[in-house]
């Protein structure tokens, strides 16, 4: 599970709750905010998009509280340790180890070079498969994102809708007057509240984290790809390392070879392995 998310989650409830004030949670209470807030966000987005987006939304908000479980270094590794072997036993060694593989995409892109596919057909037929998967990806965050942008309008509907009700009702000759003013004013602005909750507490941080993990496995897709085509055109493993771990950030890849890098940074990182 997503520990950072999780605990983002909770402690945010937790904040707003406080702020709200235990004693007074009542006065945030109002069922026909609620149903003009949630159910106005909610059928208008349904409105903006085809159900069939709509069926895969559990799914959508079961990667957000998942581990990412794609990790770079990896996947580097995974595919150096390929190169070795086909550079030692040829391509079609890889088959049996292939059809083994749990990553749909790296058993896709091997099985590719295994079947002799030309190396710019391999190229092409990746990249039109990671295009395809960002518009998939994408359309779940889009999803989340209109959910948001929707939450403070009708928000503002519901508070517009509020105000008329309550100016429509007022009377300042009665007794209570004032005090319906106020109360009908804190009614009317409620449904603001719950639009800017559902805005910026869940639907932003959920869409945030949907392009966040699809940042995460596009990388390591990309990795993949260009790994597999270097192993096609039969380029050093140590040489295949060097350029896929150039996708890394400067100081994970220090951690992988030494200090800067490359073989020199490994060179001196055995070195000190060597003296403790």
């Amino acid at each position: 599970m997503d520990l950072a998310f999780i605990i983002g989650f909770v402690l945010l409830v937790a904040l707003l709750l406080y702020g709200m004030g235990f004693s007074t949670l009542g006065l945030f209470f109002d069922p026909q905010s609620i149903a003009i807030t949630l159910g106005g966000v909610i059928f208008a987005t349904v409105m903006s998009y085809p159900l069939t987006i709509w069926a895969k939304f559990p799914k959508y908000v079961s990667h957000v509280f998942k581990k990412n479980p794609y990790d770079p270094k990896k996947f580097i590794e995974l595919i150096v340790d390929y190169s070795q072997e086909a550079r030692r036993k040829g391509l079609l060694s890889l088959e049996e180890r292939v059809m083994a593989e749990e990553d749909f995409f790296l058993k896709k892109s091997l099985m590719l070079i295994v079947d002799a596919i030309d190396p710019a057909k391999v190229r092409e037929m990746l990249e039109t498969e990671l295009a395809n998967l960002e518009d998939r990806h994408n359309q779940g965050a889009m999803l989340f994102e209109k959910l948001a942008g929707f939450g403070p309008a009708y928000g503002m509907i519901g508070t517009l809708i509020g105000l008329i009700k309550m100016l429509g009702n007022l009377d300042l000759n009665s007794a209570d007057g004032a005090t319906n003013l106020t109360k009908g004013m804190a009614t009317a602005l409620i449904t603001t509240f719950y639009g800017s909750i559902l805005a910026n507490s869940i639907f932003m941080p959920i869409a945030n984290k949907l392009r966040d993990n699809h940042s995460k496995e596009m990388l390591c897709k990309e990795l993949i790809m260009e790994g597999v085509i270097a192993i096609q055109a039969g380029d050093n493993p140590k040489h295949i390392e060097e350029k896929l771990s150039a996708y890394l950030e400067e100081k994970k890849r220090s951690l992988e070879g030494g200090e800067g890098g490359g073989e020199e940074g490994g060179k001196k990182g055995k070195k000190k392995k060597g003296e403790e």
